[in-house]
């Protein structure tokens, strides 16, 4: 039977910008709720959560971390299972796997710097997912804390609607505590011990007026959301407490509303009511809708007919456990004493150690060996797990992230996820044929983990390239390749990952005809090529009819435009944004075969790419600056130079925030450079904005240096 029943469960995420404090606040959340003895603190690299050397190293997040633990509300116990993600935009991907199998999330803001770029970032993934929120503003004792601030940039820059449910009591030095605009009751805490309970008391009278004001705009917000609390507000009737809990629970769940609470985490202030509010806001596994799945025979239509996966129907698996077992694999771990360690959410069904599941997406059987419950890097051996809870299986031999879990008698393929492709590449040239093999055996463990991490080997040079998110990302991979695993290698520059892609539409035919030995083989293939939009892509449809190109050969015809798109005819960057379309053809009875239409699509593919006007893509990023305002010149200066367009400047507190989009490739080394124009008073935040074309004089150069690539063709 169950310890808890599903409406007693939550799982929760901890997201924010970097630095807005959430693996303090985690740290905090585990002591208090008795997880930890001690709290660890991200500073001194003693923070649980944070396990990994690279983190404590520098004092971030750098993977996704996940934990258990239990609060009481009301003399009612509740489980909180908790993923702690990254806030660096080069780990991005972390966020997005966390956000697809959790069902409400704390965003975290900073008191001084508000809604900062990541922050956005991580909401707009939230809103994808339609995962209910609430907000912790965080930092309220540092200097420049500005709670309205905050609520404002929220309307403002997230679009959403928040609702106070708290007031601070006094800001920067003389915060000590919070009304609650529910009891109307103050929560203050003494001398900041750990551990320390608050002390509830009345509002201070110089604040009286502003917390009834807050109250009653509370009030309306209520009597909006639920027409029997308006017609107890118009005919002047008190709405009790728990009235305004149900109504705000409701709001959140439906999106519609985002409480907004208010401490200071370091201080250990306001952690016990943002456990409270997780348990009486946020959606409860109970609450969540039913998963949707597709079968596994509509799965190999939807590949093989180009149907997209919202045409099919669905199958729906509710959180209960005596539902056919399915469960998503978002995360894999490895481990180097028992392998990979496969994070799995558990949306129907039960789960027990010694049993088969199948893993739908590749068609196996997996043995599950041992399931256990992770607390950052520590494991707790568990026998059982339930729908609605999320836990770890040691020793999958073949699933991946993405994967679905299943009962093999009732399979379901569930909503894949998707990942950025990487910006930045960086060589890696290994120094003896040993340390070769390492990074060879390493690489593959690595992508294992983190499916945003690619790797090639540069056909002209032989050399690896690794691929990843942005210098930080890479920087860390290469650390872990030369610590953990003991490669030895030289690692050159970090150099863009450009693209190519075209300007205008072709139709291109190409008759395949060879004769190999006795074999003849023949394929005729047609292709319209026309330029898709940005961050499409390659795009393949087909128009044909079966008596023109039989379907059994389509997947052939994908599959060598594909592979030719790996090598553009510019200068043998990945081709991307195209749209190709199988549109007419011929085959032969008897010669006709996949491979002979694979290479027939490959070299229509490669004559059209060189036909419709290709050019070449640079990766733009979005920079955020914050500068004190007389450096601002210099600031600015620097990035006209640097071919960056300002978007828009925004004053704060003797501060200026820019904001503009700059070429990857000006960005290298631009950490440093802004240290010293500003007397290492600036900061920077950049993320991925999209391609766009490169300027024509520093194209030619890259293409004249990517000779050797349109030679391998």
């Amino acid at each position: 039977m169950r310890s808890l029943a599903l409406h007693n469960v939550r799982n929760i995420g901890i997201m924010a910008h970097i630095d807005a404090g959430k693996t303090t606040t985690t740290e905090r959340i585990l002591f208090y709720t008795g997880v930890s003895h001690a709290i660890g603190e991200v500073g001194d690299g003693t923070s649980e959560m944070d396990w990994m050397a690279q983190e404590r190293e520098r004092g971030i997040t750098i993977t996704s971390a996940a934990t258990a633990c239990f609060w009481n509300v009301a003399d009612e116990r509740f489980c909180i299972n908790i993923i702690d993600t990254p806030g660096h935009v080069d780990f991005t991907m972390e966020v997005e796997r966390s956000l697809r199998v959790l069902d409400g999330a704390v965003a975290i803001f900073c008191g001084v710097g508000g809604v900062e770029p990541q922050s956005e970032t991580v909401w707009r993934q939230a809103d994808r997912y339609r995962v209910p929120r609430i907000a912790y503003v965080n930092k309220m004792d540092r200097i420049g804390a500005d709670f309205e601030n905050v609520i404002e940039m929220m309307e403002d820059r997230l679009e959403c609607r928040p609702v106070r449910m708290h007031l601070p009591i006094g800001v920067e030095g003389t915060f000590c505590g919070v009304i609650d605009l529910v009891t109307m009751r103050a929560l203050t805490w003494e001398d900041n011990t750990p551990g320390e309970p608050y002390i509830e008391g009345d509002i201070p009278a110089d604040m009286m007026d502003q917390a009834e004001f807050s109250r009653e705009q509370l009030i309306e917000v209520v009597a909006d959301l639920n027409e029997d609390m308006m017609l107890k507000y118009l005919e002047g009737e008190e709405i009790s407490p728990e009235e305004i809990r149900s109504v705000i629970r409701e709001g959140t769940l439906n999106l519609q509303i985002v409480p907004v609470i208010t401490g200071s985490a370091y201080r250990n202030n306001g952690i016990q009511p943002l456990l409270d509010t997780v348990v009486r806001y946020l959606p409860s596994t109970s609450d969540v809708r039913a998963i949707e799945g597709i079968d596994p025979e509509a799965y190999r239509r939807m590949m093989d007919q180009r149907v997209s996966y919202s045409e099919l129907d669905k199958i729906k698996r509710k959180a209960c456990d005596q539902e056919p077992f399915a469960a998503l694999a978002f995360k894999v771990m490895i481990d180097p004493y028992v392998g990979p360690i496969t994070f799995v959410r558990i949306y129907s069904g039960v789960l027990v150690t010694e049993s088969y599941v199948f893993n739908s997406a590749k068609g196996k059987r997996e043995k599950v060996g041992r399931l256990v419950r992770m607390h950052a890097n520590r494991r707790e051996e568990i026998d059982i797990v339930r729908a609605g809870e999320i836990a770890a299986i040691v020793g999958l031999r073949f699933t991946t992230t993405g994967d679905t879990l299943c009962d093999e008698h009732h399979p379901i393929i569930l909503e894949a996820m998707d990942f950025p492709k990487p910006v930045i590449e960086i060589v890696m040239e290994p120094l003896t044929d040993e340390d070769h093999e390492r990074l060879t055996t390493s690489i593959q463990l690595i992508s294992a983990e983190d499916p945003s991490f690619q790797v090639r080997t540069d056909e002209e040079t032989g050399q690896t390239v690794l691929a990843g998110q942005g210098e930080l990302h890479l920087e860390i991979i290469t650390d872990r390749l030369q610590r953990e695993f003991k490669v030895q290698a030289r690692v050159g520059m970090p150099r863009v990952a450009y693209r190519e892609s075209i300007q205008k539409a072709v139709e291109i035919t190409e008759k395949f005809e060879r004769k190999i030995g006795d074999k003849a083989m023949f394929a005729e293939v047609t292709l319209r090529i026309r330029p898709a939009d940005r961050g499409a892509g390659v795009l393949f449809v087909s128009s044909v009819k079966n008596d023109v190109v039989p379907r059994e050969y389509w997947n052939a015809i994908e599959q060598g435009v594909r592979e030719a798109a790996e090598v553009g005819s510019l200068a043998g960057y990945p081709v991307v944004d195209v749209k190709v379309e199988l549109v007419g053809g011929n085959y032969h009875e008897v010669d006709s075969s996949e491979q002979a239409f694979k290479i027939g699509a490959a070299n229509a593919f490669r004559d059209g790419m060189q036909k419709s006007s290709p050019v070449l893509l640079e990766p733009m990023m979005s920079v955020e600056i914050m500068t004190p305002e007389e450096f601002m010149g210099d600031v600015i200066g620097d990035l006209s130079a640097r071919r960056g367009t300002i978007q828009e400047m925004v004053p704060r507190v003797s501060q200026q925030i820019i904001r503009a989009t700059v070429a990857l490739g000006q960005m290298f080394g631009y950490s440093t450079d802004l240290r010293n124009r500003t007397q290492g008073r600036a900061t920077f935040t950049m993320h991925f904005d999209q391609y766009d074309l490169v300027a024509k004089n520093l194209a030619d150069a890259i293409i004249e240096r990517g000779a050797g690539r349109r030679a391998r063709r």
